[in-house]
């Protein structure tokens, strides 16, 4: 298995891992433009000091705002879920399989990562929240078991 771009399931994955890596990085830019466009929603003491970023400080400034927890709550699902993604699709990739399935699989976790974004940002059910969810946890366990399979050479 050669670890190139050149190997087309390699760059499957380097092209899924590098759109959630910038999605996750994208969550912390979109907490401060929403702390901005609110003017809150800050979390320590001193972000309530009087800066050329926030002339008109106001102690109610750190106290919850729900909009900008709302995205907070969706960078830290990231950041519970991208290190398993990561991790996951190195090692199926090492594995050795099929270019039309990994494509399935690591462009459907991205597919499924977006949409939960989405249903999380405009305040969808947790039902809907969950059923993406769960697609993007079921393809992390098949290439996690999948990965387990080759490398015990089962």
């Amino acid at each position: 298995m050669e670890l190139s771009l050149q190997n087309p399931v390699f760059a499957t994955y380097a092209v899924a891992a590098a759109l959630m890596i910038l999605k996750a990085v994208a969550m912390s830019w979109l907490t401060v433009a929403r702390m901005m466009q609110v003017k809150g929603g800050f979390r320590a003491p001193e972000d309530i000091r009087k800066t050329p970023l926030n002339p008109d400080p106001d102690p109610k400034q750190i106290e919850p705002d729900e909009r900008v927890e709302r995205i907070r709550r969706i960078h830290q699902n990231d950041l519970e879920n991208l290190p398993f993604f990561l991790a996951a699709g190195f090692l199926y990739v090492l594995s050795g399989p099929p270019l039309l399935l990994a494509q399935l699989l690591l462009y459907g976790y991205v597919v499924s990562r977006l949409l939960h974004f989405a249903a999380y940002l405009t305040a969808q059910t947790h039902d809907m929240r969950a059923t993406l969810w769960t697609v993007g946890s079921l393809i992390l366990i098949y290439m996690t078991v999948s990965a387990l399979l080759a490398a015990l050479g089962i």
